[in-house]
């Protein structure tokens, strides 16, 4: 059986950014607060966050972002749902720019974009009953950020 490799989770000395999104900031706040929370417990002293208008915002300021030198980039917001299919279509063109946009410069971003129905299952998404997604995102770019500068375990 091949050896296990994992990341040994420190973020100390590494740039990740978190990108967010203004519009719906009563949810966007706490997956903010999540995601800080969970690069603060993993080494990373003072997490920088950059709002930005909306979710489509998110992409080009993500893209300088990593011009500029960061290791990776956590991305939270939050798409409701209306009576036409606006959200969809903002969800997939966020989520395959976000998605272009890492394997392009090759470096990990994370996606704490919640698509939710309705304002209360934004809300449970945001820390209240289904864990916090802006800390889930934080942590799998910690993961994976590690993973690709070496900083691993052998099990």
């Amino acid at each position: 059986m091949s050896p296990k490799i994992e990341a040994v989770l420190n973020a100390e000395g590494f740039r990740l950014p978190i990108v967010a999104s203004r519009w719906n900031e009563f949810v966007t706040n706490q997956l903010v607060e999540g995601a800080a929370r969970a690069l603060r417990m993993h080494g990373l002293q003072d997490p920088e966050v950059v709002w930005v208008p909306g979710t489509w915002e998110i992409p080009i300021v993500a893209h300088r972002l990593l011009e500029e030198g960061a290791d990776g980039v956590v991305c939270v917001g939050c798409i409701l749902q209306g009576a036409t299919i606006h959200a969809t279509q903002l969800s997939n063109a966020v989520a395959a720019a976000l998605a272009d946009l890492s394997l392009r410069m090759a470096k990990p971003i994370t996606w704490g974009v919640l698509t939710c129905a309705t304002q209360e299952e934004a809300i449970e998404r945001a820390g209240m009953k289904m864990g916090n997604k802006g800390e889930e995102a934080a942590l799998a770019l910690v993961e994976v950020v590690c993973l690709r500068k070496g900083r691993t375990t052998h099990a």
